[in-house]
C-alpha cells in the first residue's frame, strides 16, 4: 500500500494552488488528516468550514481532515456537499479558513483540497501552501497525538444562504426565459436546483446530468473541452431553449451555449458581465488575463472603466483584484472572479448575470452578445515541444522584425499587431507550448495561426 506521508508524494500532490492527485496511490484519509492539522498551525486558524464534493472519496476525507484540524485545535464547520464557490461563500459569510475536497474537472480517479483563509482569501505556494506541505512533509508514519484542547465538529447547511446570497447580486426580472443546464453528474447538480427554484416561473429549467456521481458516467465534467459539450448543444436545440449552461465538477466554473447551439467564449462572457458590473461601479478596475480576447479590455475603457492585464492564474486574478479593488475579473478558462462575492470564482453567478441580461432584452442572446464579439479566436492550441524556451525565442524573432508589431513577456510571449494577436506560453507541467490566437476576422486569424503552428511544430 501507498504510503501517502512520504515526503516525494506530498511534493508531487501539492501543486501551485491546491493539493490534487489519484485515490487511493497518491491522496487518502491520512494525508487529509495530516494536511487537516498542518492547515491549523499555519494559518492559525480557530475554526475551519469544510466542504466536499460527490466523488466516492470526498466524505471520508473531509472527515479526516477535519479530525487532524480539530486535533490542532480548531472548531470544524462541516457544511456536506458543497460546490467550491458554496465553499467560498460559507469562508466569507461566516468568516473562517476553508477546505474544499474536490478534484474540479479532472477524471473520477483523482481527489484533492482547495484551502482560503478566512473571507475567501486564497491560498497557494507563496501564501501558506509550501509550509504547510512541509509540516506534512514532515509528519510521515506515526504523528504526535494532540496536546492541547481539541476542538468541536460541528454541521451547519448554508445551501440556501448561498442561493439567496448570489440572487441578491444578479437578479434575474423581465421575460421568462427557457434554460437548459448540464451539470455533469458534478455539484450543479446540487446547487442549481436550490439557486433555480428562488426563480420561480422565471425560469424553465431543464436539467441535464443532475444525479450526483463522481464516476462521470456521461461525460467528463470539464466543458472547456468542446466534445462535452456536444450534449447540451443537441439539447438546446432539441428544447429550442434561450441558453444552455454548462458547468464543471465543482461548479466553480460555468460555459454558454447560445439559442442556435453555439459555443460561447469565455472572453465575451467576461465582457457582457464587465458591462454590469461597470454600470453598478463606474470606473472601476477589471481584470483579465493576457489571453483574453482584446476586446474587453477596449470595452471596458470605452464604458469607463479601467482594463487591467494579468498572467493566467487565479491567484494572480485574486491578488491583482485586491490590489486594484477591481469589481469583476474574467479568465479565458471560464472562471469569473467578483469583488462583492469576496473577490472569489463563481459559475454560477456569472450564469445568473447571463441570465440576468438575457431577460432584460427581447432579443436572442446570440444577438445579444454581438457587440462583445469584435474578434476571431482559435482557442487554445496545445503542441509537444522539448525546447520550449529555444522555439519562443525563434518565434519572437521571426515577428520583432515586422512593421507594426510590439511583444512582450508577462506571461511567456505575446505578440500584438492592429489586425491580430497571439500568446505563446509554456506549461507548467507538461512539455507543451500553448498557442492562443485571435484575427479581426478569420482568414487573419487562420493565417496567423497556421504559420506561428509551423514554428513550432517544425522538425528540428
Amino acid at each position: 500500500m501507498a504510503d501517502t506521508l512520504d515526503p516525494a508524494n506530498v511534493h508531487a500532490v501539492f501543486k501551485a494552488y491546491d493539493v490534487r492527485g489519484t485515490v487511493p496511490d497518491q491522496v487518502d484519509e491520512a494525508l487529509a488528516h495530516a494536511t487537516g492539522r498542518a492547515f491549523v498551525q499555519v494559518i492559525g486558524a480557530t475554526t475551519v468550514v469544510v466542504g466536499h464534493d460527490m466523488r466516492p472519496s470526498s466524505p471520508g476525507m473531509a472527515g479526516a481532515f477535519a479530525a487532524g484540524a480539530s486535533e490542532a485545535g480548531a472548531d470544524v464547520v462541516m457544511i456536506g456537499l458543497a460546490s467550491t464557490d458554496q465553499l467560498y461563500f460559507a469562508s466569507g459569510h461566516l468568516g473562517h479558513p476553508g477546505a474544499m475536497f474536490t478534484a474540479s474537472h479532472n477524471p473520477a480517479q483523482y481527489n484533492g483540497i482547495k484551502m482560503c483563509r478566512a473571507h475567501a482569501v486564497p491560498v497557494g505556494t507563496e501564501t501558506g501552501l509550501a509550509d504547510i506541505r512541509d509540516l506534512v512533509a514532515g509528519a510521515a508514519g506515526a504523528q504526535e497525538p494532540a496536546t492541547g484542547p481539541v476542538g468541536e465538529i460541528s454541521e451547519q447547511d448554508v445551501l440556501e444562504a448561498y442561493a439567496a446570497h448570489l440572487l441578491s447580486l444578479a437578479p434575474v426580472t423581465g421575460r421568462r426565459l427557457k434554460v437548459v443546464a448540464d451539470a455533469g453528474n458534478g455539484m450543479a447538480g446540487h446547487t442549481a436546483p436550490a439557486v433555480f427554484a428562488r426563480l420561480g416561473d422565471q425560469v424553465e429549467l431543464v436539467p441535464m446530468y443532475f444525479e450526483l456521481d463522481g464516476t462521470f458516467p456521461h461525460h467528463e465534467a470539464n466543458p472547456i473541452d468542446p466534445a462535452n459539450l456536444v450534449d447540451l448543444q443537441q439539447r438546446v436545440l432539441a428544447e429550442g431553449a434561450d441558453i444552455g449552461l454548462a458547468f464543471d465538477g465543482d461548479a466553480d466554473r460555468c460555459f454558454i451555449v447560445d439559442e442556435r447551439g453555439r459555443a460561447v467564449s469565455p472572453s465575451t462572457l467576461t465582457a457582457l458581465i464587465a458591462e454590469r458590473e461597470l454600470a453598478k461601479s463606474p470606473g472601476s478596475a477589471v481584470i483579465h488575463n493576457l489571453i483574453t480576447s482584446r476586446a474587453v479590455p477596449e470595452l471596458v475603457a470605452e464604458l469607463g472603466g479601467t482594463p487591467v492585464r494579468t498572467r493566467v492564474g487565479h491567484s494572480y486574478i485574486k491578488a491583482t483584484m485586491a490590489e486594484t479593488d477591481a469589481v469583476f475579473g474574467g479568465e479565458h478558462s471560464g472562471h469569473f472572479y467578483f469583488r462583492d462575492f469576496w473577490r472569489a470564482d463563481s459559475g454560477m453567478l456569472a450564469a445568473l448575470h447571463t441570465l440576468a441580461a438575457l431577460a432584460e432584452t427581447e432579443r436572442p442572446l446570440s444577438e445579444l452578445l454581438d457587440r462583445y464579439e469584435r474578434y476571431v479566436l482559435s482557442g487554445e492550441i496545445n503542441s509537444e515541444v522539448a525546447d520550449q524556451s529555444g522555439v519562443t525565442a525563434e518565434i519572437e524573432a521571426a515577428y520583432t522584425a515586422l512593421d507594426g508589431v510590439t511583444t512582450d513577456h508577462l506571461d511567456g510571449l505575446t505578440v500584438s499587431h492592429a489586425d491580430w494577436a497571439f500568446n505563446v506560453r509554456p506549461s507548467n507541467t507538461e512539455p507543451l507550448l500553448r498557442l492562443n490566437v485571435e484575427g479581426r476576422d478569420e482568414d487573419t486569424m487562420a493565417e496567423v495561426r497556421d504559420r506561428v503552428l509551423a514554428q513550432i511544430r517544425s522538425e528540428r
